[in-house]
């Protein structure tokens, strides 16, 4: 797996954002059973930073915690059957890679929600990774039972590594 955690800001984290990163899109990657060796791109930026982003991409004039731009097109969520069809669009050529996309978190949102949720920016981080993975991995919550199965998986994978609301 090859990802890069890029700070565009000033603002740090108490613990190993990249540590982290890795094991929650791992922990996302085996849950889903994701037969290919991934990259993903994630940069962390502030509320003003996501703001612009999310007033480009999707006409929201506010700042969000996290945005995903998924890089790959499934039939349904995380069915990987026919992707290698369009391995010119998806794939690294070098590195054979599958190229699942870019996460993009706001530091600040992730304080901010932290104290709002009662629970460490540990936690915060690692579930909008585990929430942004399921997005680059074809899930979404546009509606009520999409976000229970969104809901669900997040939770899981967390569980799995021991991070807890705690």
């Amino acid at each position: 797996m090859t990802f890069c955690v890029e700070n565009e800001t000033g603002l740090d984290l108490p613990f190993d954002v990249e540590k982290t990163a890795k094991d929650v899109i791992e922990e996302a990657l085996e849950y889903e059973s994701c037969p290919y060796e991934v990259c993903v791109d994630i940069m962390l930026t502030d509320n003003e930073g996501i703001h612009a982003l999310n007033k480009e991409h999707r006409g929201v004039d506010s700042p969000t915690d996290v945005l995903s731009f998924p890089n790959v097109d499934y039939e349904r969520p995380a069915d990987f059957s026919g992707i290698e069809d369009k391995s010119e669009d998806y794939f690294d050529y070098e590195s054979g890679e599958l190229c699942l996309g870019s996460i993009v978190v706001s530091i600040e949102k992730v304080y901010e929600q932290a104290e709002e949720y009662g629970h460490s920016p540990l936690r915060e981080y690692a579930f909008l990774i585990a929430h942004s993975m399921l997005h680059l991995l074809g899930y979404d919550h546009m509606n009520g039972q999409e976000a229970d199965i969104m809901e669900h998986k997040q939770e899981e994978i967390l569980q799995r590594l021991g991070i807890t609301r705690d």
